[in-house]
């Protein structure tokens, strides 16, 4: 299960699903895998932002790591592991490395204030986890407050041998992206992965500007792997259409408060998740916020079948 620096394709963030009444749906996590990887995923991140992380205590979380590393089998998955504190975040990395993930991602602390501060804490926190397990540096300001300029990144990556993956969602972040690159043509840096989020609203210049990929769950991977494969290819006009088609519903899952909601809600009426609950404290989309996306579906329907949802 590789996860290094030639990680390229679609890492999908998985869903944490549950039940009405906040427990696990353990029957779910199993189809949401199978559904992942069946879209084209060359990657599962687990326990990530959009995976309600927060919500789960230290054992559920390490319980739907086995389950969906067992489920799926070769398949790389990565684990959040980003804890206030470095004994939970050396606990969990080291249980889902015994249980057969492929590496963590780690986020930086909203405290960290200056350059040498990052620098020190991600140095603090492969010490923590252990050098032997390959990491992706989350970097992820509008989530997280911690600004980190190319400069700061490259000193990272340069002083932990372990970083293997840069998590790219900055805004606007495709000039970073052209400089995280120029930084490793020049010598200064050596190539890591990079993978952008941000539900992908981005992504196809994102790809152009050399990311490898995306690291991202918006509700058709299958769409995401796809453009992943066409940009590959050189079929920029064929790239940018499918992108283009996907882009409304896009923009309204990526609504910061409710987006999860409208991810999942898509998830149910595409028949991979029971429910579309969340585990409090939880946004609701409403009844009018599902006409709207059931709207978007059938615009879209029009022109990519994977929409016709009956």
């Amino acid at each position: 299960m590789a996860f290094n620096a030639q990680a390229a394709g679609v890492y999908v963030i998985a869903a944490t699903p549950f039940h009405s009444d906040g427990r696990i749906d353990t029957a779910s996590i199993d189809r949401l895998t199978d559904f992942y990887i069946e879209s084209g995923a060359t990657g599962l991140t687990a326990l990530g932002v959009m995976g309600e992380a927060p919500k789960l205590d230290a054992e559920e979380s390490l319980a739907l790591v086995r389950q969906m590393v067992r489920r799926a089998g070769k398949v790389p998955v990565v684990v959040g592991v980003t804890s206030p504190g470095f004994a939970p975040m050396r606990a969990l990395a080291r249980g889902a490395m015994e249980a057969g993930a492929a590496g963590v991602m780690i986020a930086p602390p909203n405290t960290l204030r200056t350059d040498d501060q990052i620098v020190a804490y991600f140095a603090q926190a492969r010490e923590a986890i252990g050098d032997d397990v390959p990491f992706a540096l989350q970097d992820y300001p509008l989530g997280f407050s911690v600004v980190m300029t190319p400069q700061v990144i490259c000193r990272i990556v340069t002083e932990n041998p372990s970083c293997v993956m840069l998590k790219l969602e900055d805004w606007p972040g495709l000039e970073k992206i052209s400089a995280m690159r120029a930084l490793e043509q020049s010598g200064r840096m050596r190539a890591v992965s990079i993978l952008t989020g941000n539900g992908g609203i981005f992504v196809d210049f994102e790809l152009e500007r050399g990311a490898n990929g995306a690291m991202t769950g918006y509700a058709f991977p299958d769409m995401l792997a796809e453009l992943v494969r066409l940009s590959a290819a050189g079929e920029r006009d064929r790239a940018h259409d499918l992108f283009d088609a996907h882009l409304p519903l896009m923009r309204y899952e990526q609504q910061p408060g409710v987006g999860l909601a409208v991810r999942k809600y898509i998830l149910c009426r595409r028949g991979v998740l029971a429910s579309d609950a969340q585990r409090k404290p939880a946004s609701v989309l409403s009844a009018a916020g599902r006409a709207e996306v059931d709207y978007l579906l059938a615009r879209l329907a029009r022109v990519d079948a994977r929409a016709r949802l009956g």
